[in-house]
């Protein structure tokens, strides 16, 4: 165990981290299992080395019912990175991983795509609280992977990517399924929206419909995304849009 209350462990520690900065060109970092020392911690090191880029590991257990699923309500548990990252300094470049998110969603593409509309009517993940502060992402080299220990459902996968690639939030891909998956294209197709529209962390969403089969959103008015079976969305897409990108049980236009 490292004693991160000790003043030398922090200048040690200080020390290497502006080195990696300086001399090796790293400009970000990752803190690992954030949730075993104080934010007040992490705070230290980000303060004295100034990254351009830092991202927390909170994953805690989401409020699940006597079903086995995540309740619809889930503000306690965004709330948790919320005050990480507030405790840390909000105007500076500490994120979280948005584990609110990424557990809603694993159950939500299962048939369940309603989830993906929070009791507000809005997204029930830290996207909708604090979006500047918030990382998507499907999987992990924890949650999937060798390890597994939470992984997204495998075969839709591209809806997971359909939905952080087009909303609000920081959107990370997973190297497994960038290189070794064979999804690069597909995610390149969804990147390219996503750079070409200007969508950023901070984007407007409005969630159109949330129904068993079908998800519908708009992002900054310029972006439609569809997840889930339904083919006849109706009149529910408006005129001039085209389809830019699609692939099983998504479309994005």
């Amino acid at each position: 165990d490292i004693d991160h209350l000790n003043l030398r462990v922090q200048k040690e520690l200080v020390e290497w981290l502006n080195w990696l900065k300086a001399d090796i060109g790293f400009d970000g970092w990752r803190f690992d299992f954030a949730k075993g020392y104080s934010a007040d911690v992490a705070k230290i090191y980000i303060d004295r080395s100034e990254p351009s880029f830092a991202v927390a590991e909170i994953w805690t257990s989401l409020a699940y019912g006597g079903d086995g699923k995540p309740n619809l309500n889930q503000d306690q548990h965004r709330q948790e990175l919320v005050n990480w990252v507030d405790k840390v300094g909000g105007k500076g470049p500490a994120t979280t991983f948005d584990f609110t998110t990424k557990g809603i969603l694993n159950v939500a593409v299962e048939g369940e795509l309603w989830r993906l509309r929070g009791t507000d009517g809005k997204a029930p993940g830290m996207i909708e609280w604090w979006p500047a502060k918030a990382v998507t992402f499907v999987d992990n080299h924890h949650t999937g992977s060798t390890q597994h220990m939470w992984p997204f459902p495998s075969d839709r996968v591209m809806q997971g990517y359909a939905y952080i690639l087009t909303h609000p939030g920081t959107p990370c891909i997973f190297y497994d399924h960038f290189f070794d998956w064979g999804l690069k294209e597909e995610i390149d197709r969804l990147v390219s929206v996503r750079t070409r529209h200007g969508i950023h962390s901070e984007s407007k969403l409005q969630i159109i419909e949330a129904d068993a089969d079908l998800y519908l959103a708009e992002i900054d008015g310029k972006v439609i995304v569809k997840l889930g079976p339904r083919y006849d969305v109706g009149n529910l897409i408006p005129g001039g849009f085209k389809v830019a990108a699609h692939g099983n049980d998504y479309a994005v236009w």
